[in-house]
C-alpha cells in the first residue's frame, strides 16, 4: 500500500492486519512493486497521487481506477463525477498514456468489491469495466472473478470514455447509501425482450 510518506500509520496498521505478504511505502514504492496498480485515492487527489507514484512506474501496467470525485462543498450528499463530458478515468488515461487504465469497482463500497457473494448472497448484481486496452480489461475481469464476481455479473461498457456513466451513477449510489445506511447493496441490469 502506498501513501504520501513511508511509515504512514494507517498503512502500517493495514500491513499488520493483511499478513506477511503485505508491505507499505510511498506511492512510488507501491507502483514500482506492483504488477497491477489500484488507484483507491480520493478522486480529486488521484492525479497528484499518481504523479507521485511516477509515470515510469505506471508505464505498461494495468492501472485499475476505483476512485470517484465527490464534492462536499454544498454538504452531504456530495455531488459526484468529473462532469458530463469527461471522467476521472479519462483524465488518468490522458495524464498517463502508457498506463493501461481500467475503470471498475467504483459503483460499490469497498467491502463488496472483494466479497460480493459473501455480502450479497444470491445475487451480486453487476460490476462495470471501461478501458481502451482490451487485454487489460480481460486481465481485470479475471481478477474480478477471483474476488468472487461471477462471469455474468461483469459488464464491459467499452472504451475509457464510457467511465463517465459509472462515475455519474455514484450520485445515485450516495443517495441510496443515505437511505439504506451501512447495508451492503448493488444494482443489477435486467434486460427484457425488444418490444414488438
Amino acid at each position: 500500500m502506498g501513501s504520501r510518506t513511508a511509515g504512514n500509520a494507517k498503512a502500517q496498521a493495514w500491513v499488520g492486519q493483511a499478513g506477511e505478504r503485505a508491505s507499505e511505502g510511498t506511492f512510488a514504492d507501491a507502483a514500482a512493486f506492483g504488477d497491477v496498480v489500484f488507484n483507491a485515492t480520493a478522486g480529486d487527489a488521484s492525479l497528484d497521487a499518481l504523479a507521485a507514484a511516477g509515470t515510469e512506474n505506471l508505464a505498461g501496467k494495468v492501472l485499475v481506477d476505483v476512485a470517484n470525485i465527490l464534492n462536499f462543498s454544498e454538504g452531504a450528499p456530495p455531488a459526484a463525477g468529473a462532469g458530463l463530458d469527461e471522467s476521472l478515468g479519462e483524465r488518468i488515461q490522458t495524464a498517463f498514456p502508457d498506463a493501461r487504465v481500467v475503470k471498475t469497482l467504483n459503483t460499490v463500497n469497498n467491502a463488496v468489491m472483494v466479497d460480493p457473494a459473501g455480502l450479497l448472497p444470491g445475487d451480486t448484481g453487476n460490476v462495470f469495466l471501461s478501458g481502451d486496452d482490451e487485454a487489460a480489461k480481460q486481465d481485470v475481469a479475471a481478477l474480478l472473478h477471483s474476488f468472487g464476481w461471477p462471469e455474468d455479473s461483469v459488464v464491459d461498457l467499452g472504451g475509457i470514455d464510457t467511465a463517465r456513466g459509472p462515475e455519474l451513477y455514484v450520485a445515485l449510489w450516495v443517495r441510496l447509501w443515505g437511505v439504506m445506511g451501512e447495508v451492503p447493496f448493488n444494482v443489477r441490469v435486467v434486460a427484457g425482450s425488444a418490444p414488438p
